[in-house]
């Protein structure tokens, strides 16, 4: 009795199983296929490459049947071919983006296709020494030219000035394919351009720079161009005659501002402090966008050390500083709290307090509320004879002098004296110094209005007389051709900034081989001052050289080991 029971239960179960199993069976749907549809393919030598006049196979796949119509997109009739005939051939005179349409009956399809225009590429086929060096190394070039129509190529090879082809004969142009050996005359980056007319077609032109050093070892100047890149200039003393010295770009963009340039002599570092390096309201702290680059010295590698995108702009980083007798850490200075410092080997790091603290806080040195305040906005710093020397401008003016001992363990309080060293040129606006150690000598950049802006050289024992009397620095002034280098906060020298935070010399070079100074000057566009460019002081004297005329330079450093190139 119970079997028959469990039969008709189980009867009465078996077609709602069934129907279940069968409502929970996925419907598939078949996908849509285009009616019409194409691909296109380059065959030969450049199947990769659609440049123009390259022949574009084009070719039918639809399932669609019908009289077929192409469109190219680019002006030319539309084609009609024959229901068996799927395969069609077209190539494009100027280069851009078109659409291809193929038109079967009442169905369409559109695709997009780029067409790249041709461009010489222009390279050093080889050098028969290391390194290429002026007015003696031969080298020879090679080049690519793709041109899939096989037509006519004219030639037209352009040289710097100074090129002397193998025969030692001076050549400007050569209308050659192949211009065969050459030899630069001059030091720096030689750009050397070819000109091809395809057809009756004038292509852009291809350009190659080839990187030209100097047949001895000198230290070598790098500077960070305002909207530009990083540049090297070779220092040569005394070149040969009918030898110029031009600078290298080493493609590596200066950033936005890069007040300041250090090297280790093994590596470049480039301290940007951001689009706006001076007062803007970030209470959130977010809007800092400096960081510190770690380039190599013929710009072929850029690293990033420490960025403070993100972070609170004040902590952006402006100045800094390398102890070559150590070369342990990088230190820098933000915009107006402290100095802090990073191990020389550190990359893409994130700035923050936790990770990096303060190497030291303008509240813990005897100094605070005793010479400047909390926020006082500064330029140039580094040691002299082991004592820190940190240039301030703003909310405590001088040369505020410090050594390791001097720094507090807690904010400073009213029974902790000022360090021991002192403040030099105190009341004064310093904005930048270098100093000698030949000679114990220093120069200095002063941003004060009026007669007292300017560019100052003294023996630093004469700090000490001068004191903060600014009628007894005007003596130690530098001029060049009896105009002084105006850098004012307030005035068009200052270019860019507020009047408590003006560009003026941010930087100066202190090249040991010479004992003396590199720095740039921006005229703004002033009549008697001298122009913009980068110029050269020697220490102990009043002579002021005007090297290259023209860049407009934020900071600049000497690798003072000597090198050919780089």
């Amino acid at each position: 009795m119970k079997y028959n029971v469990f039969k008709l239960l189980l009867i009465a179960v078996l077609p709602v199983l069934v129907i279940s199993c069968v409502d929970n069976m996925p419907e598939v749907e078949p996908l849509p296929t285009e009616k019409v549809m194409f691909d296109y393919r380059i065959p030969g030598q450049f199947p990769l490459d659609y440049y123009i006049y390259s022949d574009i196979i084009f070719t039918n796949t639809s399932p669609e049947v019908g009289e077929k119509v192409w469109d190219f997109g680019d002006g030319t009739p539309k084609r009609y071919k024959s229901v068996d005939e799927d395969t069609v051939m077209h190539f494009y005179e100027a280069p851009g983006s078109y659409y291809v349409t193929l038109q079967i009956g009442e169905h369409k399809k559109t695709q997009i296709i780029t067409i790249a225009d041709i461009k010489p590429i222009v390279f050093v086929d080889s050098i028969d020494t290391e390194i290429c060096e002026a007015t003696s190394t031969k080298v020879t070039f090679d080049k690519v030219i793709p041109n899939p129509a096989n037509l006519d190529l004219q030639y037209q090879w352009i040289f710097p000035a100074g090129t002397k082809n193998a025969l030692g004969e001076i050549i400007d142009t050569l209308n050659v394919e192949d211009p065969g050996e050459v030899i630069f005359g001059n030091v720096g980056s030689q750009k050397v351009i070819l000109n091809v007319v395809m057809g009756t077609r004038q292509l852009n032109e291809g350009v190659v720079n080839v990187q030209v050093g100097y047949k001895d070892a000198v230290p070598t100047l790098y500077y960070a161009t305002q909207g530009g890149n990083i540049m090297a200039y070779k220092l040569i003393k005394n070149p040969p005659k009918g030898t110029s010295v031009y600078p290298f770009d080493l493609g590596v963009s200066a950033g936005e501002h890069t007040f300041c340039l250090l090297c280790d002599e093994e590596k470049l570092y480039m301290l940007d402090c951001g689009k706006q390096f001076y007062y803007v309201n970030d209470e959130a702290g977010v809007l800092g966008d400096g960081k510190i680059s770690v380039v190599a010295l013929d710009g072929s590698k850029v690293e990033t050390m420490i960025t403070n995108v993100g972070q609170a702009a004040f902590q952006d980083p402006f100045y800094g500083y390398i102890d070559m007798d150590e070369k342990e850490f990088l230190y820098y200075a933000d915009r107006n709290t402290g100095i802090i410092k990073v191990p020389i080997t550190d990359r893409d790091k994130v700035y923050s307090k936790a990770n990096y603290p303060y190497y030291v806080e303008h509240n813990y040195l005897g100094y605070y509320n005793n010479g400047w305040g909390f926020g006082a906005i500064g330029g140039t710093f580094g040691k002299i004879n082991n004592v820190w020397h940190w240039c301030k401008f703003y909310q405590g003016n001088g040369i505020y002098r410090f050594t390791k001992d001097d720094i507090l363990a807690e904010p400073r309080k009213d029974s902790d004296p000022a360090p021991a060293a002192g403040i030099a040129l105190k009341t004064m606006a310093p904005k930048s110094y270098a100093y000698s150690p030949a000679q114990n000598r220093i120069c200095f950049t002063l941003m004060d209005d009026g007669e007292h802006m300017g560019l100052y050289e003294c023996a630093y024992d004469d700090l000490a007389t001068i004191g903060d009397s600014k009628t007894k620095v005007l003596p130690y002034k530098i001029t060049y051709n009896g105009m002084s280098f105006e850098c004012s906060k307030t005035g068009p020298a200052s270019i860019e900034g507020t009047g408590s935070e003006a560009v003026g010399i941010c930087q100066m070079a202190y090249d040991e081989a010479e004992d003396c100074i590199y720095f740039g000057y921006r005229a703004a566009g002033q009549t008697n001052v001298p122009p913009t460019g980068i110029y050269k002081h020697k220490f102990g004297t009043t002579s002021v050289e005007l090297v290259i005329e023209g860049p407009s330079v934020y900071g600049i450093v000497i690798n003072n080991k000597p090198s050919k190139l780089f």
